[in-house]
């Protein structure tokens, strides 16, 4: 079953000005920071010694979403396993289960 909460994505609209937020004014720390393109970056940021953090995503990678778009990332020792049992509960997923960024990632409807 899923065993943790990994990532919540945020959007925003300006990448450098949320990052010196949440590391000068909150307190956070950068877990993970690499580039994805010309205009984006991948940003982790959490709270010190942390299990969660956020994505701080640039609204441009939306993708012309009208509306607030949430991503979260949970975690889990059997993916396969997982799946099955949230789709015998009555989850609804979106796709099939599938590999994403060299993991196995599920996609879901709430």
């Amino acid at each position: 079953m899923i065993t943790n909460i990994a990532t919540v994505g945020v959007y925003v609209e300006d990448q450098a000005r949320a990052k010196q937020f949440w590391l000068e004014k909150v307190g956070f720390e950068v877990v993970l920071e690499h580039r994805m393109g010309p205009d984006a970056t991948w940003l982790e940021v959490a709270p010190p010694n942390a299990q969660s953090r956020l994505v701080i995503y640039p609204k441009s990678m939306r993708g012309g979403y009208d509306m607030p778009q949430i991503s979260i990332v949970f975690e889990c020792d059997n993916i396969e396993e997982t799946y099955e049992t949230l789709k015998a509960n009555g989850v609804e997923f979106t796709q099939e289960l599938k590999k994403l960024l060299g993991v196995r990632a599920l996609s879901f409807l709430i």
